[in-house]
């Protein structure tokens, strides 16, 4: 014989429109109850969707008992001046339901999304088969867009991002159009507007929001890096500059790829410097902050100044050979006995000093990386206390 499943088919009310209409106290218990208090509801106010809620309550339970289970009819509403005290009044009456007829499982029927905030309290005490929303069919849309509408204008994030934009564009717009013209004012604000929605959806708030914290962190923390992040930028600006007045003097204008090398040739220097600034302040952070340097803060400077080397050498190659600048002449050099004369680079002697040199360069910093962590290691093991063999012990074995 098949055990009997008990259902708590249960129809909650949390604004108490049942009780403060009708004038019972709840919960209110079993089919006859229930369908008396649909009459009495439907009498107070024929309007109210309770009484829709309350019939489907009652649709539930009777398909359920048709199934063979046992369904159990209820009505609990929050009778309380505040949120928080109506949900405790449910709280309450729930409880006392589930000592009384000790149900397996239940079945929330609700009719408004401000009902719906209640079932987790259901959930938390009972396992919830399902939920039942209720909306009556001739005001489905009516109600669904009102109940979406008073979330939206609950939610302070949302009223920030979506209405004051467009109360702002609403007020700018008489003034432009006072100013200059419909159509100028209409494309300014729509630029304006596109601007923004471009600025929330790359997310370029909590970029400079998080920049703004870190800079203030690194202001309050004494790091160096502030400073040479500062003289970085600076540099690139001097960059950038350098390279714009580089283009700006050069006459030939059909192809792309020259201008780009002389903007490259001019400005790598100032982004190099740019760069092995930045990399040095970080280093000098990490030195202060640890007393020991992770190879990869050594390695930056020296990577820096060889691909700057590399990029130079390149772009001095096509520049020369475009005859845009002169090559590059080696002076005489006496030192002491030793004395070299003077002589001018090819063009493939000048790329390769430059290649060579980067790479020369970055070997040189990986060699000095790789002797510092080593030095670093071996003090680390130095300071662990010895066993028992001599050979250093492991504090975490």
């Amino acid at each position: 014989m098949v055990p009997t499943v008990t259902t708590l088919v249960l129809c909650v009310d949390r604004a108490n429109d049942v009780g403060r209409k009708t004038g019972l106290e709840t919960p209110v218990v079993g089919w006859e109850a229930v369908r008396s208090l649909v009459i009495d509801v439907g009498l107070a106010d024929p309007e109210d969707s309770s009484v829709n809620s309350l019939l489907e309550t009652l649709s539930v339970a009777r398909e359920l008992r048709d199934g063979d289970d046992d369904a159990v009819v209820a009505v609990v509403s929050g009778v309380s001046d505040s949120m928080v005290g109506a949900d405790r009044t449910v709280a309450r009456q729930l409880d006392e339901l589930i000592e009384t007829h000790d149900p397996d499982s239940a079945v929330v029927v609700i009719d408004s999304a401000e009902d719906e905030r209640l079932v987790p309290i259901v959930e938390s005490r009972l396992r919830v088969d399902s939920v039942d929303r209720v909306v009556v069919r001739q005001a489905r849309d009516i109600e669904s867009t009102y109940y979406l509408m008073k979330q939206f204008l609950a939610d302070e994030e949302l009223r920030q991002t979506v209405l004051v934009p467009i109360g702002l564009a609403l007020l700018a717009f008489p003034a432009l159009t006072l100013v200059t013209g419909i159509a100028e004012a209409m494309a300014t604000i729509t630029a304006v507007i596109g601007v923004f929605l471009l600025y929330k959806g790359i997310g370029v708030d909590d970029a400079l929001r998080g920049l703004a914290t870190q800079v203030r962190d690194s202001l309050y923390s004494g790091q160096v890096s502030v400073v040479t992040y500062v003289v970085a930028a600076g540099l690139t600006l001097v960059g950038v500059f350098a390279g714009a007045l580089g283009v700006s003097d050069l006459s030939t204008t059909g192809d792309a790829f020259l201008p780009a090398m002389t903007f490259a040739h001019a400005s790598v220097p100032w982004l190099a410097m740019a760069a092995l600034a930045a990399s040095t302040g970080r280093l000098l952070d990490e030195v202060i902050q640890n007393d020991r340097v992770r190879p990869s803060y050594l390695h930056l400077p020296f990577v820096v100044v060889g691909l700057g080397l590399v990029v130079r050498g390149f772009a001095g190659y096509f520049l020369e050979r475009a005859g845009q600048v002169p090559p590059i002449d080696v002076p005489s050099i006496e030192a002491g006995a030793v004395s070299v004369e003077g002589f001018t680079l090819s063009l493939g002697n000048r790329l390769g000093v430059f290649v060579v040199s980067g790479v020369l360069v970055t070997l040189i910093g990986v060699r000095v990386a790789t002797s510092l962590s080593g030095s670093a290691i071996e003090d680390a093991e130095a300071e662990l206390p010895e066993g028992d063999d001599g050979s250093p012990s492991n504090p975490d074995s």
